[in-house]
Formats: structure tokens, C-alpha cells, sequence
């Protein structure tokens, strides 16, 4: 399966489940009000994206690139953070849900949380 390139593009009140978008690379791209819950995000790779007021709960993110993203009014419930692609990984998570979440064993230095909702997650290794 070939591997798309998309740079600059605006995504608005897309449902992964009913209209998915292609696996690929999204460079710069902005996700409004999208829905990504339950969805099968592995292997995408999202640099210097904005997403805003999406839902990624329960997404899968095996092998998933997320480089210098920022997520704003998400709603992120029971995400393995875990199972992303190590290599570059950074965030900014703004004003989020991100309850039930791991980050287990995940290096993320150079991510940032305001305002966010942290119930229960694993923060540890």
C-alpha cells in the first residue's frame, strides 16, 4: 500500500469510520471537529498539525508518528501512547481530556499540558 503526502490541508468534521482518510503522511495540516474515535490511526504520520476539537478516543496509534502536534479541546479517552513510533514524538495538548491514557515507558520531554484532565493515567517508566 502506497503512503500519501499532504501538506497544508484543512480537514473539517471528518468521521475516520464512515469517511476515512488516507494512510499516510499530514504535514501541517489542520483537523477541525473531526472524529477519530474507535478509529485505526496506525502507521500515520501527522508532523506540525493542529487539531481542534477532535475525538480520538479509543483510536489505535500502533507505530503512529506524531512530531510537534498540537491537540486544542480534544477529547482523547483510553489512548496507549505506548504504541506510537518513538522517533521525533512531541505534543502540545491544550485544554484536553486525556483520562485513561499511557504514556508508559514513552520519553516525552518536550511535551506540554495546559489546562488538561489527567485522571488515571500511567505516567510511569
Amino acid at each position: 500500500m502506497q503512503i500519501v503526502y499532504i501538506e497544508e490541508k484543512t480537514f473539517d468534521k471528518i468521521n475516520l469510520n464512515l469517511n476515512p482518510i488516507e494512510l499516510g503522511e499530514y504535514a501541517s495540516c489542520n483537523f477541525i471537529s473531526c472524529d477519530f474515535s474507535n478509529g485505526d490511526l496506525s502507521k500515520f504520520r501527522f508532523s506540525k498539525c493542529h487539531f481542534s476539537s477532535c475525538n480520538f478516543s479509543l483510536a489505535k496509534l500502533n507505530g503512529t508518528s506524531f512530531s510537534d502536534v498540537h491537540f486544542k479541546d480534544c477529547k482523547m479517552l483510553g489512548l496507549d501512547f505506548a504504541t506510537c513510533n518513538p522517533f521525533g514524538l512531541s505534543f502540545l495538548f491544550e485544554n484536553c481530556n486525556l483520562n485513561h491514557c499511557s504514556f508508559y515507558k514513552t520519553k516525552i520531554k518536550k511535551t506540554v499540558f495546559k489546562q488538561v484532565q489527567l485522571t488515571e493515567v500511567d505516567f510511569s517508566g
